[in-house]
């Protein structure tokens, strides 16, 4: 018996060490950081600032791999069948945590078969109109809504997104009738609202700030608790005369759940770094986030937290993809 014990305690320990090795010898080859979206979203510019400077610290090319489509459940399950050897990350978005409540059938466990690294910013989202739509503030788009037979088309970035989510619970919260038009993240939806193919969207900040500034897109209300210094002019929707009605992504860096622990240690305290640089927290400010920075123990509390609330959305929504 105790032989057997003995051979057990020296494989364990010989597991540990292997597993130190992987950590510290980390990286020897490129790393592939899969994003959910297309290229010039936000979550594609996050992930592109985390590549840059991760290439240059880890002397190792970290390569961005978009791979947008089905709310990002394409880009999830590609990860969440992926080994956890710290070579393929995910740069991922709420929608992540939405798609466990949302989707009745997938793949993948949105949760269980992902190890949370690191939460590096939460960005709220703002209701914007597109040229042509008359309302000036939330009371008007409601009423102009309503006096529409047809409702109004409402975009965002792919079925199961918090843009997609938020505008069901506005849609439920106000009763105006709106038609859902899913685009494949943020670049071609907002290529339409300016164009005025489509009429409205709650689009990420970061996404709508530049059309914003350029008087392009009219902003109507953020969804946020406080308003935000890039559009200091512009209400939330809680003084719009929503109150209560909150709404905001956030990027987070996940590995596939086989990852040790350790290594997503050294990969959080890597990425912690950089989002710890001044001229990053400037740069995701000027987004209009909050930047987060959080440990993987902290960020996998922040995911439950996220996932039951969401739960709560859909159900409150009614939404539901099959």
């Amino acid at each position: 018996m105790k032989y057997w014990k003995s051979i057990a305690a020296m494989a364990l320990a010989g597991a540990v060490a292997a597993t130190g090795a992987q950590a510290a010898g980390y990286p020897d080859k490129p790393v592939n950081l899969i994003v959910p979206y297309p290229p010039g979203g936000a979550t594609d510019v996050v992930a592109r600032l985390v590549a840059q400077k991760l290439s240059a610290d880890w002397g190792q090319q970290v390569v961005v791999n978009n791979r947008p489509g089905a709310g990002t459940t394409i880009a999830a399950e590609l990860v969440a069948r992926s080994p956890g050897d710290g070579y393929t990350l995910y740069e991922t978005t709420a929608a992540h945590t939405i798609s466990a409540s949302l989707y009745s059938r997938l793949n993948y466990d949105p949760i269980k078969d992902f190890a949370p690294v690191t939460l590096t910013v939460t960005i709220p989202l703002v209701l914007v109109t597109a040229p042509g739509i008359p309302a000036k503030n939330l009371q008007e788009l409601i009423a102009y809504a309503k006096a529409t037979p047809a409702g109004l088309t409402v975009a965002s970035t792919g079925n199961g997104t918090p843009q997609h989510l938020t505008a069901e619970l506005f849609k439920a919260k106000t009763g105006v009738k709106l038609v859902h038009v899913p685009y494949k993240g943020d670049s071609p939806m907002i290529n339409d609202l300016l164009g005025g193919q489509v009429q409205m969207a709650f689009v990420t900040l970061s996404a709508a700030l530049p059309h914003i500034k350029a008087g392009k897109l009219h902003a109507i209300a953020l969804a946020h608790s406080r308003r935000v210094e890039a559009i200091g002019d512009v209400p939330t929707m809680a003084e719009a005369g929503m109150p209560g009605f909150e709404a905001a992504t956030w990027f987070g860096l996940f590995g596939p759940a086989s990852m040790p622990a350790d290594l997503r240690q050294k990969i959080y305290h890597d990425v912690s770094r950089i989002v710890a640089q001044p001229d990053v927290i400037k740069l995701l400010q000027d987004m209009g986030g909050d930047v987060n920075n959080s440990s993987p123990e902290d960020f996998q509390r922040f995911i439950d937290a996220e996932a039951a609330r969401w739960a709560e959305a859909v159900k409150i929504s009614g939404a539901r993809i099959d």
